[in-house]
């Protein structure tokens, strides 16, 4: 056999990752705030394109002051000669006098009779302004201010209110901070504990312990017994009464209120200062239900969110002023942006109608949920979906990352329906998600006398058809935080 080169033709696929269908897979698992913002950028990019802002024109019906002004500019003797009032339109203006607009520096009109009125006239009280929120760090840095006058012990103060944790606690300790500031750590320890007392109390604490020691000793509550309380709070965590009865030297009855009392503390007292408005959750696709059965037989109806569904426009009118006195190079760049315009606008509607379908295919499937509620979840994996839609796994399972549909029993992420699925007794299967919610309200019905043991669980989902075994339930029961019968036992032997 002859080595050398030669010449061998070969015909193979593959699969090229162009950067249109890049674009398109990275629109497909964005979130709506994520295809926003790529949106933005993609308008500030690309010329041709432009914000569709017609579902946003809607014509101005005329105010009620407008049509009071119009009439008061006729006689009244013509007013009642008239079988009906006039229109805004038949009204003469002639003699009214334009005040104009806000923007050209006329005062605001009023909503009895269009009457303009300066500041002076302003009849909103100081209640009326919206204080702004105070941050913890301002609202302690004045107290800082109020409380100390040697620059040195300020100059603590202001690091310990820089080493703050959302939870208002200080991890640093004195000697380290004394380090850095060329002092001594007892001086560090003084300024701490005197802001320690500030308002709120228990703040620039190191742990939990002297967090709720420091809020205690602020109620004049902190004595040997509370401090020996606080001293095992691992053991109050187990709810080992007897212990901690011995340890406190207290009886029953002033060991419960000494729980009482510890729980109404606050364990993070900055928490409440440093919470920001809670983000809402825009759904992708909206649900409700049909006034009749669809031609498919659903009862239900889906849309996508006309609030987070993106609208754009390819700007052809512009493109064919400007590509015929275009350069050469011009051309070029014109071309590829129109390229990469019309193909963003089609991903958008492919996106669109792959969320839509994978959703419609998603209801259909979980219809007794929606009917009767998480009992009913049926087990559901991607593979389901995807033969159903005929589409890929990984093209469903993009689809159905971060996005919600609102639901008359609420707003649920597409994932929430995907559950892995437990076997029966009689064949069937049922979904993991429904077990687990069914163990949540068999422990919230348990009496304090008859605290279910994982067994028992076990028996009673066995007895409901549900073949499950004893180490499935306590690893359902650690992912919904329930504690095991054994410290819940404890925590119904203590009073409310």
């Amino acid at each position: 056999m002859a080595i050398g080169p030669r010449l061998e033709f070969r015909q193979s696929q593959s699969l090229v990752m162009t950067p249109q269908l890049r674009q398109a897979i990275k629109l497909l698992q964005f979130s709506n705030i994520e295809v926003a913002a790529y949106i933005e950028e993609e308008l500030e990019r690309n010329p041709l394109l432009e914000r569709d802002d017609k579902g946003d024109s809607t014509p101005e019906r005329p105010a009620p002051d407008q049509r009071v002004e119009a009439l008061d500019n006729m006689d009244t003797a013509d007013l009642l000669r008239r079988e009906k009032l006039p229109d805004a339109a038949e009204a003469d203006h002639s003699n009214s006098y334009d005040a104009g607009s806000l923007s050209d520096g006329a005062a605001a009109f009023s909503r009895d009779g269009g009457s303009g009125r300066g500041f002076d006239g302003d009849d909103r009280g100081m209640d009326d302004l919206a204080e702004a929120p105070r941050s913890l760090r301002e609202y302690l840095s004045q107290q800082l201010r109020l409380s100390f006058t040697d620059p040195v012990d300020c100059m603590i103060g202001a690091h310990l209110i820089a080493l703050l944790d959302p939870a208002g606690r200080v991890a640093v300790d004195s000697a380290t901070l004394a380090d850095a500031l060329g002092i001594e750590p007892a001086r560090v320890e003084q300024v701490r504990g005197r802001m320690q007392r500030f308002d709120p109390a228990g703040l620039f604490c190191r742990d939990l312990r002297e967090c709720l020691s420091a809020q205690l000793a602020d109620k004049n509550r902190l004595d040997p017994a509370m401090q020996a309380l606080l001293d095992n709070l691992d053991l109050l965590a187990k709810r080992d009464l007897r212990r901690l009865r011995e340890l406190c030297d207290v009886d029953s009855e002033d060991l419960s209120d000494m729980i009482a009392e510890i729980r109404m503390l606050d364990p993070k007292p900055g928490a409440a200062f440093e919470s920001g408005p809670v983000a809402a959750i825009l759904p992708d696709v909206l649900m409700r239900r049909a006034p009749i059965k669809t031609e498919e037989g659903s009862e239900w109806l889906l849309e996508l969110n006309p609030e987070t569904m993106p609208r754009v426009l390819v700007n052809q009118g512009f493109h064919a002023r400007i590509i015929t006195r275009a350069k050469r190079e011009d051309k070029v760049f014109l071309g590829e942006q129109l390229s990469s315009a019309n193909w963003l606008v089609k991903s958008l509607q492919q996106r669109a109608q792959t969320i839509l379908k994978v959703s419609a295919e998603i209801v259909r499937r979980q219809d007794a949920f929606f009917h009767h509620g998480v009992a009913y979840l049926r087990p559901l994996i991607l593979r389901d979906i995807a033969d159903a839609v005929e589409m890929h796994e990984s093209t469903v399972s993009r689809v159905t990352a971060n996005k919600y549909i609102a639901t008359p029993r609420g707003t649920f992420e597409l994932k929430y329906f995907f559950t892995t699925a437990i076997a029966g007794t009689s064949g069937e299967s049922h979904s993991a998600e429904a077990v687990r919610q069914r163990i949540r309200s068999m422990v919230d019905a348990e009496a304090a006398e008859d605290v279910l043991s994982d067994d028992a669980i076990v028996a009673a989902l066995r007895r409901e058809g549900v073949d499950i075994a004893r180490r499935t339930v306590a690893k359902y029961r650690d992912a919904l935080r329930i504690p095991s019968s054994v410290q819940r036992k404890r925590e119904k032997a203590l009073p409310a």
